[in-house]
């Protein structure tokens, strides 16, 4: 339950600390006072959006914090500690900063939070009916999103929701691989054309290196063979030279050192060019006047350039774009195959959307029942004891998964006795909506999971006796959760356990909005007050005691 709320300079609020307690407390005050502002507050913390004039005139920035008692809201205690923000004192504290340039910052239990996670804890913790909900209630989607609520499947709600898009996703890129399909076949046929000319040309990663390297060697035959072997001839002459010189200088006579040296050198020379002459040898063998090698190679090479030619890539390339396009080819024949994995997929989804849209059936149909009830016995007691109030299911005639499930939700109403059933925007007048949207709002409310209500002048358009039931309601609901209720009708007032009063003060400078939390002469004051009339009279205020001494 909400156990204090703090703000500073949000709208005309300088500085305002409030505790709450359990029960219901009402809020009341004069016309414009400010009554909405702390709901308003509120609802920042919880995720609504912020702008820069929600900060008061002069300040620099708005600071509102919301504390709240969640020692026994298991849901809210799971969802803190999955994202480990949870605090050893059993409290969850909001707080919202917003800038007068605009921008704001959120806090769950000191830590930065997301608007996101703001409102996602904020709707385990506080449920907000206001006096415009009757407007939302026209739409079937609010009717469907309160049906829901009141059958305790608002997630399984969410989950056919997702079931359904999972399905759409499916079913449109299915759409467009099939498609697809006709220009897929074209390029197929002309992928396996080109991949069956290169599979045969088979060209090896290395082998047009080779290729051109023996073309080159093919070509030039004639002259190697010629220079080769006039190599050999004058390495042999050079050796018998070679042989003459090292006579002359191995003769007894040339002593020293010097001469040993060159002995050496000599023989060394001698060496190597013999060895030079044997690869001489050796490299004539190898070399091929051969015609036939010569024109095949040519050949080969020829095919080969045609092909990088055609496929627009260099020579060299040329196997790395067969590898290209043989593994395109390879995808698309595996084209059908993914056409019968995403049918199948799309079947199996369908199918999960059916079994979570059937239990959503079942739970709506169910839940209709209970709200019928609830909101007609409600509205009996507030004096539309002739109104009709369905809840009517319509099967959807597609077989499409429909986010929404797979009926539609409509609420209809006929407020004479014999008149036909319809919808609450054409039948209902501003006054049987009011009553409608309350009674519908308190169904929910008795469904519903959040430790704190808050109704912001929902009794809008009430008055008499009908007022004095919708404070019973309220009140009722207070035995079971924490209940703020902003109201301007003494009759909803006077069931409150706590009073709060708002007031403006201030001069033509600047106004602020005070609350006041009023002792029991002081709730007789205001009692009287609301009961309406220039002058508080010891009648007025007598009638107001007894109104308060009622229960």
């Amino acid at each position: 339950m909400l156990r204090q709320i703090t703000i500073r300079d949000y709208a005309v609020v300088a500085s305002l600390d409030m505790d709450l307690d359990e029960g219901m407390t009402v809020i009341t005050g004069e016309t414009g006072a400010g009554k909405s502002i702390m709901l308003d507050a509120l609802g920042l913390c919880i995720g609504d959006r912020a702008d820069a004039r929600t900060v008061r005139p002069g300040a620099k920035r708005a600071d509102i914090t919301a504390v709240f008692q969640i020692d026994q809201l298991p849901a809210v205690t799971a969802w803190l500690k999955t994202r480990e923000l949870d605090l050893p004192t059993e409290e969850c504290i909001l707080r919202r900063v917003a800038g007068a340039d605009g921008r704001s910052k959120a806090f769950i239990n000191g830590a930065p939070a997301t608007l996101v996670d703001c409102a996602a804890v904020g709707a385990l913790l506080v449920d907000i009916h206001s006096q415009h909900a009757h407007q939302s209630l026209l739409r079937r989607s609010s009717q469907r999103a309160l049906l829901d609520a009141t059958a305790g499947a608002t997630e399984l709600a969410a989950e056919v929701a997702r079931a359904s898009v999972h399905w759409q996703t499916l079913a449109s890129e299915l759409k467009q691989k099939a498609g697809q399909s006709e220009a897929d076949t074209a390029r197929f046929d002309l992928l396996t054309y080109q991949v069956s000319e290169l599979d045969t040309l088979d060209l090896g990663a290395s082998e047009l290196q080779s290729l051109e390297a023996e073309q080159k060697q093919l070509l030039n035959a004639d002259f190697l063979l010629d220079s080769a072997g006039q190599a050999q001839e004058h390495c042999e002459q050079q050796l018998e030279q070679l042989v003459r010189i090292r006579q002359l200088v191995c003769d007894e006579r040339h002593e020293g050192s010097t001469m040993n040296n060159i002995r050496e050198m000599l023989e060394t020379a001698e060496i190597q060019l013999q060895e030079a002459q044997s690869e001489l040898v050796r490299y004539t063998d190898q070399l091929d006047r051969d015609p036939a090698q010569l024109q095949w190679v040519s050949e080969r090479l020829e095919q080969v350039y045609d092909l990088a030619r055609k496929h627009r890539v260099m020579p060299e390339q040329l196997t790395h774009r067969h590898d290209q396009l043989r593994a395109e080819l390879e995808t698309l024949n595996a084209g059908p195959d993914q056409l019968n994995k995403l049918e199948e997929a799309l079947q199996t989804a369908q199918l999960a959307w059916v079994k979570s849209a059937k239990k959503l059936t079942a739970k709506r149909k169910k839940a209709a029942k209970q709200l019928i009830g609830h909101v007609s016995t409600t509205l009996n007691r507030l004096a539309m004891e002739r109104c009709d109030f369905q809840v009517v299911l319509t099967q959807h005639p597609e077989e499409t998964p429909d986010p929404a499930g797979a009926e539609q939700v409509e609420f209809l109403i006929s407020t004479n006795p014999g008149s036909a059933l319809g919808s609450l925007a054409k039948i209902a007048s501003g006054g049987e909506l009011s009553r409608i949207s309350l009674a519908l709002q308190v169904a929910a409310a008795e469904s519903a999971t959040a430790p704190t209500m808050i109704f912001d002048e929902v009794d809008v358009g009430i008055g008499g006796g009908v007022a004095e039931v919708v404070g019973e309601l309220l009140s009722q609901l207070s035995q079971r959760v924490q209940v703020l209720c902003v109201t301007h009708l003494a009759q909803v007032a006077c069931k409150g356990s706590h009073h709060l009063q708002v007031s403006k003060t201030g001069d033509a400078s600047a106004v602020f909005t005070e609350v006041h939390l009023l002792e029991v002469e002081e709730r007789v004051e205001e009692i009287a007050r609301m009961q309406g009339g220039l002058t508080i009279t010891d009648s007025t205020r007598a009638h107001a005691r007894e109104m308060l001494n009622a229960d």
